[in-house]
Formats: C-alpha cells, sequence, structure tokens
C-alpha cells in the first residue's frame, strides 16, 4: 500500500494509519493512547511509525 495513503490516513485519523502500516501490535495501541491525550501527539507518533516502517 502506498507510503501516500497511510500518511493521509494518520493525519485524519493515526491510528488507522499506523493500523495499516503494522497491524494491531504495540504501536497501535500507543498511538490509540496517544490519539485520546491528544491528536497531535498521535499523529507525529503516526507518521514516526510509517517512516520507522518504511525504511526497514
Amino acid at each position: 500500500m502506498s507510503n501516500l495513503i497511510r500518511i493521509v490516513a494518520a493525519v485524519f485519523l493515526p491510528p488507522l494509519g499506523v493500523f495499516l502500516t503494522v497491524g494491531i501490535g504495540s504501536d497501535f495501541w500507543i498511538n490509540l493512547v496517544l490519539t485520546f491525550l491528544g491528536f497531535i501527539p498521535g499523529i507525529v507518533h503516526a507518521i514516526w511509525v510509517i517512516a520507522k516502517h518504511d525504511r526497514g
């Protein structure tokens, strides 16, 4: 799946972007908590996860 689609999903619904990248795992749950605590930290974490898994 294209990273552009994942990044757009991460901006509007951060846990969706993480889910599309790594599925349901620790990164997904961390992102869900960050999104509930503050939307911006959830976006930053989601983009970081997408970028991290793009290189690896």
